[in-house]
């Protein structure tokens, strides 16, 4: 794909995702989280594009890759720079140009003050620049396509904001899908990055080790603070109730 139009597909990208925010701006609200409407629908987009990546994460490593693997065994052993038409489709498709990461970005600069959203317009950050090398250098294609197995835990991290808007929580279904796609995820791929180093350029080395390090960092406090708010304080209000 040429530079000319993956500017058009991410512009296009970036459009959609704004509309369907504007889509749901006209839709009903519920009362509870009428007082933080904006922060609703930016979580409901932000759910929306989850949903569409995790899915393709799914398809990409578990059906997609497999595939690939099948046809060429050699990529098993080389995560570094073998590629194939079949790879680097699949992450492609999967990961989709910035779009919606411009999108959420320019949203929450705008809308929201910068000491609440610096750490996901960082993010934001990271993950344009980490998957547009992958993408435009068809390096580093299984690496990439296995780290997308966290934005399954996204969809439930989307969908807890989305109850505590509206006043209610989930619990044990969120924490699990947390330890299992997103911390087993970035484990593996920092142990990876760790036995493979000497096989990477300086530059792609500290990039890499600088965003898992951080991504990961952020990580651990959130789910401290997830865990505190819906399981430590749920058992609290058991055992007082008792």
């Amino acid at each position: 794909m040429d530079l000319k139009s993956t500017l058009l597909l991410t512009g296009g990208s970036a459009g959609s995702f704004k509309l369907l925010n504007a889509v749901i701006r006209v839709l009903p609200t519920p009362q509870p989280a009428q007082r933080k409407a904006w922060k609703w629908r930016n979580v409901s987009t932000s759910l929306a594009h989850s949903c569409l990546t995790g899915a393709g994460a799914v398809l990409c490593v578990d059906v997609c890759f497999l595939l690939v693997f099948y046809r060429h065994p050699q990529m098993m052993e080389d995560l570094i720079s073998f590629c194939s038409l079949h790879s680097h489709t699949c992450t492609h498709i999967s990961t989709s140009p910035p779009g919606y990461f411009i999108h959420d970005f320019l949203d929450m600069a705008l809308n929201q003050p910068f000491k609440q959203s610096w750490e996901l317009l960082l993010h934001h950050s990271l993950v344009i620049s980490c998957f547009g090398l992958a993408v435009t250098s068809r390096l580093y294609l299984g690496f990439a396509a296995v780290s997308l197995l966290v934005e399954i835990n996204s969809v439930f991290l989307h969908l807890r904001q989305l109850l505590i808007l509206s006043g209610r929580r989930n619990n044990w279904l969120n924490v699990g899908t947390f330890l299992v796609f997103r911390a087993c995820t970035l484990g593996w791929m920092s142990r990876w990055l760790a036995r493979h180093s000497e096989h990477i350029p300086r530059y792609v080395l500290m990039m890499g080790a600088a965003g898992l390090s951080l991504i990961s960092t952020m990580n651990v406090a959130m789910f401290y603070k997830m865990f505190k708010a819906d399981i430590l304080k749920n058992m609290r209000n058991a055992t007082e109730n008792h």
